[in-house]
């Protein structure tokens, strides 16, 4: 009796096990796949679905399937960015660096709730940055600091260049003596990559790892997470000739013209709003009429190039997640990590060669940069609407409403909250002995529903002098060429062309304590003086 009594209760053990078991592992198929696609230094307006000239199906089918944002936000440059995305926390400017131990990373974060994780390409937020020069390929990277490297912050696979853009075509290639930075580091897990085959591109190669990542981690009931970083189309100008031919003359319009036509298919495609309008010039802009025509169109077809040949690689992912069966469970979405570069390292055409090759090394400049954020003002490293918006796509199918357009502004410190809702995970309060600072962002997941909702009651940015602070409607700009505080009322004048300070000195003044907070908050210091 005893004996029948015990296998009897073995039995209700083993069915309630199987049925924890089979309840698990159906929680973990429904939760949903997560590849997020940032971009690097592409302006907002450079995308065929966003007003652009650049052909790219692939995100465009993203767009028409899914849905296009007007007002998410980025930190204008490219460290600070990254770290937000990855931390879910504005980035802190003190002696620490923008990725501690009491913060965790979207890796980490995902991995405890039960996630595959996995990055490829561009990851900018080693401590010594790579900044010191390196005299040989990998020559830094055995001295990095394990706290800051990819793989040891919760990815658990991870290619790519581990400090800034590198020679799309052979990364051992050091940059040229005036951009002062040597040969970038590139890294496989933890190891150095020093050797690349002939016919090697980073877009691709980048592209080729996730989708080995895709492949892998589809092999099992746990979802996965990955973060893949193009460089593309970040100087140095690099494109394959099949590529660049499709653009050559394309831009000869010059970049005033290209802005207005832009402007007029925001308009059509219903991404610009009526508070939207064209803004004036730039200061730094060149002069088209006087300039080198030929190279000006040039140099923009190979960054057009460049952009084309990551639209066509998204649709290697995007087939890739057909195959695998995936493709039914997995949000997608693509930004870029501040808006059009302006910067021209070594002058505008130091090397007096064609862009292109891989022995060149040549940026858009100014113009073009500023031209790409067409209608906003500024570029990456100015907070005024040109240098931190950015299209934002998000493509989910049965989830995200097909063809939509959501205007609430939201900003890359939600996408940690968002990711973890979706994975049914909380936070963590503390990680590795840790107590971790508390998440600044909140979760976009009802915007993506079609909702239209307020996030946040203030953001605030700062980068090389420029600061800006938004609440509700009203943004408060301060550009280090200008040396004052501008006002605009965002609600009426989004593209920033109506300074209203003088009429508001009030509002002004009470602003600029509530940014001074935030800039105490984030450890600015020194960086800024109260005016």
């Amino acid at each position: 009796m005893n004996y029948r009594r015990s296998l009897s209760a073995m039995a209700i053990c083993l069915v309630c096990a199987l049925l924890f078991i089979s309840t698990e592992l159906l929680s973990a198929a429904e939760k949903p796949n997560i590849i997020l696609i940032m971009c690097d230094d592409m302006g907002f307006s450079d995308i065929g679905c966003y007003g652009g000239e650049v052909q790219t199906p692939h995100l465009n089918r993203l767009a028409q399937e899914g849905m296009r944002f007007t007002q998410f936000y980025n930190n204008a440059k490219c460290t600070t960015t990254r770290a937000s995305i990855l931390t879910g926390l504005y980035p802190r400017f003190g002696k620490g660096g923008h990725m501690r131990q009491n913060m965790v990373t979207l890796g980490e974060a995902m991995k405890v709730a039960g996630y595959h994780t996995g990055l490829s390409g561009k990851w900018h937020l080693m401590k010594t940055q790579g900044y010191a020069k390196s005299e040989k390929p990998g020559g830094w990277l055995n001295r990095y600091d394990k706290t800051t490297h990819p793989f040891f912050r919760g990815f658990d696979s991870y290619y790519g260049v581990l400090d800034g853009c590198c020679n799309f075509f052979d990364p051992t290639i050091s940059d040229p003596p005036y951009k002062r930075a040597g040969i970038r580091s590139f890294g496989h897990d933890d190891k150095a990559v020093t050797e690349f085959k002939e016919g090697y591109y980073t877009t691709d190669a980048f592209t080729d790892h996730t989708l080995g990542m895709i492949k892998e981690y589809s092999d099992n009931e746990r979802p996965f997470f990955i973060h893949l970083c193009y460089t593309a189309p970040h100087y140095p100008l690099h494109a394959k000739p099949a590529d660049i031919k499709k653009y050559a003359g394309k831009f000869k319009m010059g970049w005033n013209q290209m802005r207005k036509d832009r402007w007029k298919r925001l308009q059509e495609m219903g991404i610009a709003g009526e508070n939207w309008s064209l803004s004036e010039g730039d200061s730094r802009a060149y002069d088209w009429e006087t300039a080198n025509q030929e190279f000006e169109d040039q140099r923009m077809a190979v960054y057009a190039a460049m952009i084309d040949s990551m639209d066509q690689n998204i649709g290697r992912i995007m087939t890739t997640l057909k195959e695998t069966g995936q493709l039914d469970n997995t949000l997608v979405l693509f930004l870029s990590d501040n808006g059009g570069c302006s910067e021209e390292p070594g002058g505008r055409n130091p090397q007096e060669r064609t862009p292109g090759p891989k022995d060149d090394y040549v940026a858009v400049g100014p113009a073009w940069g500023w031209a790409q954020n067409s209608p906003f003002r500024r570029y990456k490293s100015w907070v005024h609407e040109g240098g931190i918006s950015t299209p934002m796509i998000a493509w989910w199918p049965g989830k995200v409403p097909a063809g939509a357009i959501n205007r609430s502004p939201a900003h890359i410190i939600d996408l940690m909250p968002t990711f973890l809702e979706m994975a049914g995970a909380e936070y963590p309060k503390t990680y590795q002995g840790h107590e971790i600072l508390p998440v600044e962002g909140t979760s976009i997941l009802p915007l993506l529903q079609g909702e239209e909702k307020t996030l946040h009651d203030s953001l605030a940015w700062y980068w090389s002098g420029n600061r800006a602070l938004r609440q509700g409607p009203w943004k408060l700009v301060w550009d280090k060429g200008v040396g004052e505080w501008e006002l605009y009322d965002i609600s009426a004048d989004r593209c920033e062309t109506k300074n209203l300070a003088k009429q508001q000195p009030e509002r002004v003044q009470q602003m600029s304590k509530d940014w001074f907070a935030w800039a105490e908050k984030v450890e600015l210091g020194t960086k800024v003086k109260q005016k």
